[in-house]
């Protein structure tokens, strides 16, 4: 009798559970209005590349055939873009360009719809950056290298050297000038480069520059700085044709007929051996001075090279003074004589520079001048010491550059 009831029992409990299960099966039709929802392929491979008061969304089209459209939501669904779907190869790459955006990080919503109007699930692309006038504003050009400064050469050409960039990533430095036909050329400057020669460069005109920049890799638009800059200056190289000497009363004088002084500026650069040097006569010695005519008044006297002979008796601590008139300005002094720098700077010469080199004196040796130099033509050159302390003054060339 027990298990009568026993089996009983099972039998009314299978019966309600089959009987609950059907129900439960259609039940959710109710809510549905007796459909199934579908979820079309979402996205995949989403990306972002910044750019100028816009971006770029990509990313990889749904293999799902049924797809006919992507829709792109942001501002919280305030502003969208409707793209239509071109492709299902996964191989492809789906390009949406919204423009006319703000400076700020947005973020973006993606869905992928059916023909039916049914919408995938959502991709989102977060801290999507756009980028303007802030960025911009803190862009500045790539710096000139003042350790190197533009020199006119002789055969008309400029040399510009710039430091390494130091904002976010250089893409170029754009330089302007005008050439001696009249013509306006641009050169570009890599950021892997440091130096660029302008050919052909029509003297006292303006060289401007101005440099381009990325905030990152992969952007859509390069950003320039505000402005170009002007080259402040180029220093011109003194035509030495013009150079003549002036022997005055205490000058140091040549050792023979082959070791005149105008050997110091006819032109050869790189140190030289006897005779094709000046080589004084050792009497007087040093200090001594040497003096001589440019041929022209400069205005903005800037930069000089100084080389030695390529062995000895080089200066190693020498002045250089400077004046555009040498009327009522001759010293009686000797230049030993430690009243004599104070003499000539009281009948107007001017210290332009006081040059000490810490090497032999053999190689070509580059200064700057003062600073707001006044008018000079005419320069004194006072060797203090030399290299061997001879009393013997030994140079292969003396080069002038005046700035404009």
């Amino acid at each position: 009798m027990k298990n009568h009831y026993r089996n009983s029992w099972i039998l009314l409990a299978c019966f309600i559970a089959v009987w609950g299960c059907s129900k439960k099966a259609t039940d959710y039709r109710s809510f549905l209005h007796n459909q199934e929802i579908i979820y079309p392929g979402k996205i995949n491979n989403p990306n972002v590349l910044p750019g100028n008061g816009r971006l770029m969304l990509t990313w990889s089209p749904s293999p799902d055939p049924s797809i006919v459209k992507y829709v792109v939501l942001w501002n919280n669904g305030a502003d969208s873009v409707v793209l239509p779907a071109g492709s299902h190869n996964t191989s492809d790459t789906v390009k949406c360009v919204i423009s006319s955006l703000s400076e700020y990080s947005y973020t973006f919503f993606v869905y992928s719809y059916d023909a039916d109007g049914n919408r995938s699930v959502v991709t989102e692309i977060d801290n999507a950056r756009v980028y303007g006038n802030i960025y911009r504003s803190g862009l500045h050009n790539r710096q000139q290298d003042i350790s190197q400064p533009p020199i006119l050469n002789a055969d008309g050409s400029v040399s510009l050297s710039f430091l390494t960039p130091i904002d976010t990533v250089n893409i170029t430095t754009k330089i302007k000038y005008v050439n001696t036909s009249g013509d306006t050329t641009n050169l570009y400057l890599a950021p892997g480069s440091s130096n660029l020669v302008l050919s052909s460069y029509k003297a006292g005109t303006p060289i401007l520059y101005q440099s381009s920049f990325i905030p990152s890799r992969n952007v859509i638009d390069t950003f320039y700085t505000l402005a170009y800059d002007t080259v402040p200056y180029v220093y011109v190289l003194c035509d030495k044709s013009l150079f003549s000497t002036v022997n005055l009363p205490h000058d140091l004088q040549p050792y023979d007929g082959n070791t005149y002084l105008a050997r110091i500026w006819d032109g050869n650069m790189q140190p030289r051996g006897y005779p094709e040097i000046f080589h004084s006569n050792g009497n007087p010695g040093t200090p001594g001075t040497i003096t001589f005519d440019m041929g022209k008044t400069y205005n903005h006297l800037a930069r000089l090279e100084e080389t030695g002979r390529n062995c000895c008796h080089n200066p190693l601590d020498f002045e250089v003074w400077g004046i555009a008139d040498t009327t009522g300005a001759i010293s009686s002094l000797t230049p030993d004589n430690g009243g004599w720098a104070a003499d000539v700077s009281s009948k107007g010469w001017t210290l332009l520079k006081e040059v000490i080199r810490t090497d032999d004196g053999v190689a070509p040796y580059d200064a700057n001048l003062m600073n707001n130099p006044p008018p000079v033509r005419f320069i004194i050159m006072r060797i203090k010491t030399t290299a061997t302390q001879s009393g013997y003054v030994n140079m292969s060339q003396v080069t002038f550059w005046d700035k404009q």
